[in-house]
């Protein structure tokens, strides 16, 4: 099985994880209303998908490793925008980020982009769990196993500043996550997210 960073990943129970510290209570609370992980960048060890948990507010992220044979289902950024879940959301009049899905699919067809929604919008289309708000950012992985040309970083950002939500967009290079905004400011150096920790570099796809 092919598993990414921001893949979702539905588990039996908090029982199948492997942790280095004690579970807080609020992690076997979280899991008992949705089991659902997020795979997360680390480096995966003996066959371990390194993954995380997601509470109800941002401070309460808890990481762990989960064994592969342990993995129930499997979904993608991507599976999220061909399954086009938001349409039949019961929610979707609350949630203002699910009415620009459509619209960035427009978009990012014209530019062949691979994406999908992650965050909460993401965790929400994939579990069927409220866990996005009115308020909340789009947060967006684009895959870039190529070199996204600048001006395409900058077409995009032009078009994300006319939505009305914001938009928060990684590129997911073989070498790990850059932002969009910092990528397409092309000067000086920015943050690479790599399985290893996060590194300065001048390009995000070759490191010197």
């Amino acid at each position: 099985m092919d598993i990414r960073v921001h893949d979702l990943l539905r588990i039996p129970s908090v029982g199948s994880l492997i942790v280095d510290t004690p579970i807080p209570d609020w992690v076997c609370d979280s899991l008992a209303h949705a089991s659902w992980v997020v795979v997360r960048r680390d480096t995966a060890k003996y066959g371990r998908v390194p993954v995380g948990i997601r509470g109800n507010s941002r401070s309460q992220r808890f990481p762990a490793f989960l064994p592969k044979h342990a993995i129930i289902e499997k979904v993608e950024p991507e599976d999220l925008i061909e399954q086009r879940l938001w349409k039949t959301s019961t929610r979707r009049s609350q949630i203002e980020a699910f009415n620009f899905l459509d619209k960035l699919i427009e978009i990012y067809s014209a530019y062949s982009l691979s994406w999908g929604p992650t965050g909460s919008v993401g965790f929400e289309l994939a579990s069927g769990v409220p866990t996005a708000h009115v308020g909340s950012d789009l947060d967006v992985v684009i895959r870039t196993p190529r070199r996204l040309g600048q001006s395409v970083a900058h077409e995009l950002i032009k078009l994300h500043n006319s939505f009305p939500v914001r938009i928060d967009v990684q590129l997911e290079t073989p070498l790990g996550a850059v932002s969009l905004v910092e990528y397409a400011r092309g000067t000086g150096s920015m943050l690479l997210r790599t399985d290893i920790g996060p590194r300065l570099v001048k390009d995000p796809w070759v490191i010197v």
